[in-house]
């Protein structure tokens, strides 16, 4: 896949779909799939090293979850999370940060946001690198938001999303990402701006889905927000494969003979 046909399905009416990998057995699995996009998310922070937000995600960090996806998913378009103000500390930073991660691996980049930083998507745009925009809900601005509420859920906000969204594409991002947003907010945005739309927490009327993951597998249990669906009990297939080893082993029948040298 690549940014031209993203664009393609958009135009056709064909649903782009999306999730999250941060390391190399998983990328490997889903290289495999059916997934249209691997998005190596800030979220790591969160589902990976078990921070409370995605502010602790650093450049270093993101560069070495891109690099461990990239060489499983050698088939997949990446895109790698610009991580918390890595792109607000002027134009040089911005950049030794969307290199790092285009180094490790990384097809495009992603970052939050739109005011302000209308000239540093278009730069990076312009330097060959493309870009995903990231509307809504936008967790590295988690404190500023008053915590992770939905968004965009009367008219004025719905008609200033659409404006962000807009603006976002004439800097030159090939996509947007539309989080935690009304339903009728995200159809908007996606009938108004010509780039695809990728939701999570938008309902059906946009260009695109994504999942974390860890969510579409059930790992996350203790984490139900009303967007998301497990579609495995992975946590309880993980225990029960643990539990059976721990009690085989007590009881002598593994190793078997068949998994003994001689």
């Amino acid at each position: 896949m690549n940014v031209f046909q993203f664009q393609a399905m958009k135009n056709e009416g064909r649903i782009i779909t999306a999730t999250t990998a941060y390391d190399y057995w998983s990328a490997k699995i889903l290289n495999d799939s059916e997934i249209d996009m691997i998005i190596v998310g800030d979220s790591v922070a969160m589902v990976v090293h078990g921070h409370p937000n995605t502010l602790a995600a650093t450049t270093a960090m993101m560069e070495m979850h891109i690099a461990a996806v990239a060489r499983g998913a050698t088939d997949k378009f990446i895109v790698g999370d610009m991580p918390f103000l890595s792109f607000r500390k002027g134009l040089s930073e911005t950049m030794h940060c969307v290199e790092r991660l285009m180094r490790a691996g990384a097809h495009a980049v992603k970052l939050e946001g739109i005011d302000g930083l209308e000239d540093i998507v278009k730069h990076t745009v312009d330097s060959g690198v493309p870009v995903m925009g990231h509307l809504g809900l936008t967790p590295q601005s988690v404190h500023a938001l008053g915590g992770m509420k939905v968004q965009a859920r009367d008219e004025d906000a719905s008609a200033l999303l659409a404006d962000r969204a807009k603006r976002v594409e004439d800097a030159g991002a090939f996509s947007v990402v539309l989080e935690c947003v009304s339903a009728t907010a995200a159809r908007r945005v996606t009938e108004e701006v010509s780039i695809p739309t990728i939701g999570i927490g938008a309902g059906k009327h946009t260009d695109g889905q994504v999942l974390v993951l860890h969510d579409i597998l059930g790992f996350n249990t203790d984490f139900k927000p009303k967007f998301v669906r497990n579609f495995a009990g992975g946590e309880e297939f993980v225990l029960d494969a643990v539990n059976r080893f721990a009690q085989e082993a007590r009881a002598g029948t593994f190793p078997a003979k068949a998994e003994t040298y001689s």
